[in-house]
Formats: C-alpha cells, structure tokens, sequence
C-alpha cells in the first residue's frame, strides 16, 4: 500500500520501521539463557512469550483495523514454541503489515478508518496515535525483557542496552 507522497507521511513511516528495528535487535541479541527463562513474579511467563507477545498484539490489531481494508494479516506465533529466528521473521511480517495499516491511514487524510471489528474504541485512529500508541506499547515490553535479564542477574550488555536507543543507526539498519 502507498501513502501520501508527503515528508510527513514518510517520516512517520520510518519512524515506525525504526521501532520495528529495534525490536528485532533486541530479540537478535538476547542470551539463549535469558529466552527461555521465567519472568520473576509470574513463572508461567518467559522472555520468550514477551518478545512473542509483540508479534501477535500486532497481528491482532492488523486483523482488527486492516483485514477489513484488504491488510494480509500474519499468522500468529505460539509464545511457548517460537523460535528466535520464527520471531525475527514473524516480527519483519507484522511489522511490513503495521506499516500498511498506518499506509492506509495516511491515504485516509490520517484516519484509519474505524471497521466493525474494533469495538475497544479507546484507541483514537488517527496515525499520530496509532503510531504512539504501537511505539509505547513496544518500548514498554522492551523495558520490561531488560529488567527481566537484570532481575535474573543475567543484565545485557552496553552495546544491547544501548542500541535500543540508537535509533538513527537502527533506522540506517532498516534501510539497508
């Protein structure tokens, strides 16, 4: 899907492959010790199902907002099984499908339009929000896999820990 031909349109769209970027280093770059472990607090959780949980909040939300509007959705993962590699592609998929959707947005004169589907309604459609509200909830879940591996005494290097703020090198990443 094309959107607008705008500096605007285009940097939003950026802005979310950046976001997609850096999700995927973080889970390119976490311990094998540190994927299977437990969250403290709720051991029936691993950093695994958090990191999976990303993919399918977004596929639900593609399934959502752009199935109706001819959107692909992707297939979910299960959060108990997935791979980091099954991930990292999962997350390149719904990432390209969340660009879509914000695609559509911006075509819309930045209004995702509403569908039957979504009956949440807390969430206003347009792009702005829809873009903030993807990245908060993403950046949220990436603090959370951090403090994780520091609870566990498994802390993740500076580089890693420091590279999920290296957006303009994340976005290059993304380009290349």
């Amino acid at each position: 899907m094309k959107s607008r031909s705008s500096p605007l349109s285009g940097s939003l769209l950026e802005a979310w492959s950046t976001n997609n970027r850096i999700m995927i280093f973080l889970v390119e770059q976490l311990p094998a010790a540190l994927w299977e472990a437990a969250v403290p607090g709720t051991p029936r959780r691993t950093v695994r199902m958090l990191a999976g949980h990303i993919h399918n909040a977004r596929c639900m939300w593609i399934k959502t907002l752009g199935r109706p509007h001819g959107i692909a959705v992707p297939a979910t993962v299960d959060r108990h099984r997935v791979s980091r590699s099954q991930l990292i592609r999962a997350l390149e998929r719904s990432g390209r499908g969340i660009a879509s959707l914000l695609a559509l947005g911006l075509e819309r004169d930045g209004q995702i339009p509403p569908t039957a589907a979504y009956a949440w309604r807390n969430l206003p459609l347009d792009v702005g929000h829809v873009l903030t509200y993807f990245v908060a909830h993403e950046g949220h879940h990436r603090g959370q896999i951090v403090l994780v591996a520091r609870q566990l005494g498994q802390r993740l290097p500076a580089p890693v820990t420091n590279g999920l703020w290296q957006w303009t090198k994340r976005a290059a990443e993304g380009r290349a």
